[in-house]
């Protein structure tokens, strides 16, 4: 079990890396939201704050390294890459799916490496829920936090992978009664994420009523673990094969999902799925997310080392500055106060789901010299 595990995380770096398990024809909907240009931004931009607090903790800026590996050899330097970036810069990151460690001792050095070169940064411990259904428990969780000194852990949610991997683990019955006994059982703050396929308002309120202190709405976009097992499963004789390419494309796209999410619970909230730019972050933040989230382009950089990771988190922060002084919008608090112009399919679909748009178009009133 634990070498099968181990070989799927092989598998999952080596797809991912290459681009081609991206979304195809779904975006993550931030072409349809449009930031109101400020030709008077009132402000100085060598003046622009860009600290935020998230569950207790300081960050120099509202962006995380998402979830990305672990469980591996050839994670460890992965790891630890983007550990040492994050540090320097004060932010954060989640590490992949820690059951490869649970099974097999031998593995968590490739997790705990994250620890030993941030030893201050906001670190995520992750576990399946679906491991949750299948025995695992507060025991195992704490585990996983305990194994890199984690600030809080997530209990991530992937329907769709498990429903087209071979080895996947389809019985999803009763999660939410196991989410909520973690949630009661264990000091350190429980995050439910998405893995691309999108969180919607319904299961919003029940993570909130099951106690979770933040959601991760993981939304279609970014790369789709249908597309990673189309890749790994068997061409001429597979059905997975056949259902990872039907559903490619499966969920709900990140915008949309962060504004479902929004509008239905009062969590804390982390928008990952197709975050490319620094303007996509200031578009999440303006809908009311916590943090923006990147994983894709950045192990693209991890494998290159410490030094092409910092300077592409660098490239985004600073890209984040400059859209924050031509919006007029002096401190990430700022942001959700700014009008935010929804189109397209995006607003189509919340339209259609009940939403309230106008919100967006009226939040803040702009003061002059304020």
């Amino acid at each position: 079990m634990a070498e099968e595990t181990g070989r799927r995380k092989v598998d999952h770096i080596r797809i991912c890396l290459d681009g081609k398990a991206q979304a195809k024809k779904v975006t993550a909907g931030f072409e349809d939201l449009q930031l109101i240009h400020r030709a008077l931004p009132e402000i100085d931009r060598a003046q622009i704050d860009l600290q935020t607090t998230f569950l207790g903790k300081k960050f120099n800026a509202p962006l995380i390294v998402g979830a990305m590996t672990g469980g591996a050899e050839e994670a460890m330097e992965i790891n630890g890459s983007i550990a040492e970036a994050v540090e320097k810069l004060g932010l954060g990151m989640g590490l992949g799916s820690q059951r490869a460690a649970v099974e097999n001792k031998n593995l968590e050095k490739t997790y705990r490496i994250a620890r030993e070169n941030a030893p201050h940064a906001f670190l995520i411990a992750n576990i399946g829920g679906v491991q949750l259904v299948h025995g695992y428990g507060v025991k195992e969780v704490k585990r996983t936090i305990e194994m890199i000194d984690a600030d809080a852990v997530a209990i991530h949610l992937n329907a769709l992978q498990e429903s087209i991997q071979p080895e996947g683990q389809t019985n999803f019955k009763c999660m939410a009664v196991k989410i909520a006994e973690i949630a009661g059982a264990i000091d350190q703050p429980v995050i439910v994420k998405e893995t691309g396929a999108g969180i919607c308002a319904e299961d919003a309120k029940i993570l909130q009523d099951a106690g979770v202190k933040a959601i991760d709405v993981g939304g279609v976009g970014g790369t789709s673990f249908a597309a990673v097992e189309y890749y790994r499963a068997d061409p001429n004789s597979c059905v997975e094969h056949f259902l990872g390419n039907s559903l490619w494309d499966w969920g709900i796209p990140t915008a949309v999902s962060l504004i479902e999410t929004a509008q239905s619970v009062k969590l804390p909230l982390i928008a990952t799925g197709g975050v490319r730019s620094g303007t996509d972050i200031a578009k999440a933040l303006a809908l009311g997310a916590s943090l923006a989230s990147i994983v894709q382009p950045i192990l693209q950089t991890a494998v290159k080392g410490v030094k092409a990771t910092e300077q592409k988190l660098e490239y985004l922060i600073d890209e984040l500055r400059n859209v924050m002084f031509l919006m007029g919008a002096q401190t990430v608090s700022d942001l959700p106060k700014k009008p935010v112009v929804i189109m397209g399919k995006t607003a189509q679909w919340l339209t259609a789901r009940g939403f309230n748009l106008q919100k967006y178009a009226e939040q803040g009133t702009y003061q002059y010299g304020h």
